[in-house]
């Protein structure tokens, strides 16, 4: 599978940092919290890479393609480094893996022409610095002021109950 880097997909002209600020604002860091907006999975008895081969098989299941993996946490901690001398990262391992449905983007733009923000959709899975035992899954929640929000929740909600039942067969 071909992984597509942040600052080439989005051709930043300030590259990685620039972008790694962008993710920092679209997807909580506090890896034991859910922030408001963002459901959180724990997914059990499971390791890292057999959640993300579940996500990206149910993710397929439904006849969508993966866009793109983004190594947030390799990102995150290349930056810090230079934050940060003592403090450890939070996480041990994360990803966003993100995906579109065509049909479910066509819906949601013809409702209302900023709904433009949740394309693509992405699922991030993480394991914690403090727990590396816990594998988790998490996605912004679109909410459901509309019937295309409500299906793209659905959609979301869907993806991260499968790829856990997948990860725990997997394991």
């Amino acid at each position: 599978m071909r992984q597509m880097f942040s600052s080439h997909l989005f051709r930043a002209p300030l590259g990685v940092p620039f972008f790694l600020a962008f993710v920092l604002l679209a997807l909580p860091c506090a890896p034991l919290g859910a922030a408001e907006g963002v459901a959180t999975v724990e997914i059990a008895e499971s390791d890292f890479q057999s959640a993300h081969d579940a996500l990206v098989e149910a993710i397929e299941a439904e006849g969508m393609v993966v866009g793109a993996v983004l190594p947030f946490g390799e990102m995150l901690e290349r930056t810090g480094r230079q934050a940060r001398e003592h403090e450890a990262g939070p996480y041990r391992r994360a990803e966003l893996v993100q995906f579109c449905s065509a049909a479910l983007a066509h819906a949601m733009v013809r409702e209302d022409a900023g709904q433009i923000v949740f394309c693509p959709l992405s699922i991030a899975i993480y394991v914690p610095a403090a727990n590396p035992s816990r594998v988790v899954m998490a996605y912004r929640t679109p909410g459901d002021g509309s019937p295309a929000k409500r299906q793209a929740g659905e959609l979301l909600g869907r993806l991260v109950a499968q790829a856990a039942r997948l990860a725990k067969l997997r394991w």
